[in-house]
């Protein structure tokens, strides 16, 4: 196993994300890297000086709007530790997954990415592409797609 500097993982907060997580800390504890842990947000854009709409109730609420982003940051950093990792940092990223992913990714000058493989195998992943197949094909990093169905 190459002994790597930086490894970012991608986590929505659900818990098969959480397994990517986990293994991502493993191998940051394993080479003594910086982990980090980080979230795509989709920013809410609405009239200035209107109230703050209804936090959405279906499972846009992990995605939607940048203050979900910060709990599941602290739970998902939270468990890296217990997995091992010592070197840990949140990153809330606007953006599509994928793209945020990437970006961030070539901005740390990552040596690994990591994410879940949920959506590679259904038919809308394979049709339109799921976040695994597209940071898959546009990283310019290694990437590791951890089995997480």
């Amino acid at each position: 196993m190459p002994d790597h500097r930086v490894i970012i993982v991608g986590t929505d907060g659900s818990e098969t994300s959480i397994r990517a997580v986990e293994k991502a800390a493993g191998l940051a504890a394993e080479s003594n890297a910086r982990l980090v842990v980080a979230s795509a947000y989709q920013a809410d854009h609405h009239p200035s000086g209107a109230p703050d709409p209804d936090q959405p109730r279906d499972e846009r609420y992990r995605t939607t709007g940048n203050a979900p982003v910060y709990d599941l940051l602290r739970d998902a950093s939270s468990r890296a530790r217990k997995a091992g990792a010592h070197d840990v940092e949140e990153r809330a990223v606007e953006g599509a997954p994928a793209d945020a992913l990437v970006a961030l990714a070539e901005e740390l000058d990552a040596d690994l990415l990591v994410v879940g493989s949920v959506g590679m195998n259904s038919m809308v992943g394979r049709l339109v592409g799921s976040v695994p197949r597209l940071v898959r094909k546009r990283a310019k990093t290694e990437v590791l797609i951890v089995e997480t169905d």
